[in-house]
């Protein structure tokens, strides 16, 4: 069925992994660029979205088990990596980030959701996954360069407003990464195909869960750790 989707929906997707990945290295770059964890996590970046890639292609990810191979060996492996740089690297990393670079990464979300509807369509995620369904992610795409304009005017830093909107948008994200887990074969048995979340199990749309949403995820915790010890920008 992943055939049958136009060619334009896994170009689309496959270049905003590529602007999602750009967003992150910007940061780093701005700031960190020639610190031992920026080059560790420029170096995981590359291995892992080619590694999920390779794996996908293999059909890894669509064979089904308990708990999902995708959520155990995508989305596990780069939550205990934001958890070790946040443990280890807070002051010499996270800390020198630069804001503005962070809070204007979300804008990615829109294709994101228009890739997700895309996949509705064609069969492959639930209508949960869009936002005709119980997806609103799309707001925080929608929002971030309006928050990126109000939030930096006259060099100073609309800190009240960054930390509302971050939750806001954390809020968001957890919303459709819960719904989509539950949507997994494997996790809910008896849903009906047409409710089933095998989109993601796919290349190019693996990246989704294991690189734009950790990157994205890590965007929002680096800035409210940012914005709560009243780092720098």
């Amino acid at each position: 069925m992943i055939e049958n989707l136009p060619g334009y929906v896994s170009i689309i997707f496959i270049l905003t992994t590529f602007l999602t990945i750009g967003f992150l290295l910007k940061a780093v770059k701005q700031t960190v660029f020639e610190t031992i964890p920026a080059k560790i996590l420029v170096f995981l970046l590359a291995f892992w979205t080619i590694f999920q890639a390779i794996i996908a292609i293999n059909g890894f990810h669509q064979v089904q088990a308990f708990p999902p191979r995708l959520v155990l060996f995508g989305v596990l492996p780069t939550i205990l990596l934001i958890i070790t740089y946040f443990i280890f690297f807070r002051e010499n990393f996270i800390e020198k980030l630069p804001l503005k670079v962070l809070t204007l990464l979300s804008v990615i979300r829109i294709p994101v959701e228009l890739v997700l509807l895309w996949l509705f369509q064609g069969g492959l995620v639930p209508q949960s996954m869009t936002f005709e369904g119980r997806n609103f992610d799309i707001l925080s795409g929608i929002t971030a360069p309006v928050v990126y304009f109000l939030a930096f005017r006259g060099g100073k830093i609309n800190r009240p407003l960054l930390i509302i909107w971050n939750i806001f948008a954390l809020a968001l994200l957890f919303n459709i990464v819960i719904t989509a887990i539950l949507a997994f074969p494997s996790i809910s048995p008896n849903l009906p195909i047409e409710l089933q979340n095998r989109g993601v199990t796919y290349f190019p749309y693996v990246w989704l869960p294991t690189v734009i949403v950790p990157v994205v995820l890590f965007s929002h915790l680096a800035s409210l750790w940012k914005l709560f010890n009243d780092s720098p920008n």
